[in-house]
């Protein structure tokens, strides 16, 4: 049962636990997996898949064949479905997209800034227990409009060696460039190092369990990295006026996500908590993942009371939760105080639901607090800026002195000759005093 606490009786620590750190015996297990893909390649990727998935595959690519059968397979609501998500994700991504400038605002002076995408981005997508469908279009679409030239995909199969058709679909309608039957930390490992089959990307991006947010933070240098993904959260802000069966099925869907889950109502009101402490009980009797659903709320749900809206807001800030309701008769008030969210829900008919699947808004959000300082997965991740800048002999004429000066000062001797000798008015000898 989720139990009811009083926001001032609890400390920031005793709001909700993240201290969840990889274990020895994993960074050790990922340690191993890492070095055999590295010096294996190919048959160390089947090893694993044989091992861990329980397929034997020959081909680890998924072929054009498949997908396209896939597609076919598939009934044509779904997939107007997955259409119409697709074309909701992308009008929101394509909001992102900078432009680059040019300063040449004074005579002989151009500068200004430029972006190029990333040319290969590895998409890591999980499956429970098949691959998700939305993590495919969330992760490949925002990559295709960057531009990057090859997206490359990877998650694990089923135990016949296959791909469910939803996520060969989403696949297909993202843009996806080649898809591996590869998960866990062996699919990191392939798309970090490289094999014969798998190429080597620049960065690896997607949500994963344990094991591959502890295999991206170890290749982390070789390739960019997204994030490190940890458990779902929620945290539902509602006043007095919400429905408690709606705020409680909004905690149930991240608790059913995974034990580690952290479902969080904060309220101003004491009868609401105790209304939706009584109604996820009754609700969680009824779903399918009931058992993993009842783990998340009984280690780590929680129903906060506050003494008002403004200290439930900044209990809100104070966690920074990946996932954030207002459940509140006016939310657009209080949206101006919310500082630290991943993705924010405004009003009673906005559930989280929604953004996983729909609404366009990225679903890749920085999870264990780290809103404090990062963002949604967006078209930013797979862009990179560049600066240029051009300066005629004039100009660098007149800036040399001062240059020169700055470059002495910080006892660089040779960072100040080399602006003194492109000095026309300088013989070559005058450039040392």
């Amino acid at each position: 049962m989720m139990r009811i606490y009083d926001l001032d009786q609890l400390t920031p620590e005793q709001i909700l636990n993240r201290d969840i750190q990889a274990e020895e015996d994993v960074s050790a297990a990922v340690d191993a997996i890492l070095a055999e893909v590295r010096r294996r390649g190919d048959d160390a990727l089947r090893d694993y898949t044989r091992q861990f998935n329980g397929a034997d595959l020959t081909d680890l690519a998924v072929s054009p064949e498949e997908v396209e059968a896939a597609w076919s397979s598939l009934d044509e609501d779904f997939r107007e479905t997955l259409r119409l998500a697709a074309e909701n994700i992308r009008r929101f991504h394509e909001q992102q997209v900078h432009r680059n400038f040019v300063l040449a605002d004074r005579p002989g002076i151009v500068m200004g800034q430029r972006y190029t995408p990333i040319e290969k981005v590895g998409v890591c997508v999980p499956s429970s227990p098949v691959a998700f469908p939305s993590t495919i279009l969330m992760n490949v679409i925002p990559a295709k409009i960057a531009g990057v030239s090859e997206i490359v995909l990877v998650t694990p199969p089923d135990e016949t060696g296959a791909i469910s058709p939803a996520a060969l679909a989403a696949a297909r309608i993202a843009g996806a460039d080649r898809i591996f039957k590869l998960g866990g930390a062996q699919a990191v490992a392939a798309l970090a190092y490289g094999t014969e089959s798998v190429p080597r990307v620049d960065k690896i991006v997607g949500p994963g369990g344990i094991f591959v947010a502890t295999a991206k933070r170890k290749v982390f240098g070789q390739v960019a990295i997204d994030m490190i993904a940890g458990p779902s959260e929620i945290l539902v802000l509602a006043d007095g006026n919400s429905n408690p069966a709606w705020v409680a099925a909004d905690l149930l869907s991240q608790a059913e996500h995974d034990v580690l889950a952290s479902p969080v109502l904060v309220t101003d009101s004491p009868s609401l908590a105790e209304s939706v402490q009584r109604e996820v009980e009754a609700q969680l009797a009824a779903l399918p993942r009931r058992d993993i659903a009842r783990q998340s709320i009984d280690q780590n749900g929680k129903i906060i009371v506050a003494g008002s809206l403004e200290a439930a807001v900044e209990a809100a800030n104070r966690i920074a939760p990946e996932h954030l309701e207002l459940c509140v008769d006016d939310p657009f008030a209080l949206l101006p105080r919310v500082k630290h969210a991943g993705s924010i829900f405004l009003g009673r008919s906005a559930p989280e639901a929604l953004g996983d699947y729909f609404a366009g808004p990225n679903h890749t959000l920085p999870t264990s607090g780290t809103a404090r300082f990062s963002s949604p997965l967006s078209v930013d991740d797979f862009v990179k800026k560049s600066s240029f800048l051009y300066y005629d002999a004039a100009a660098l004429a007149e800036a040399a002195p001062r240059i020169a000066d700055f470059a002495r000062r910080e006892g660089l001797e040779a960072h100040a000759r080399s602006v003194l000798i492109r000095r026309s008015d300088s013989p070559t000898e005058e450039v040392i005093p």
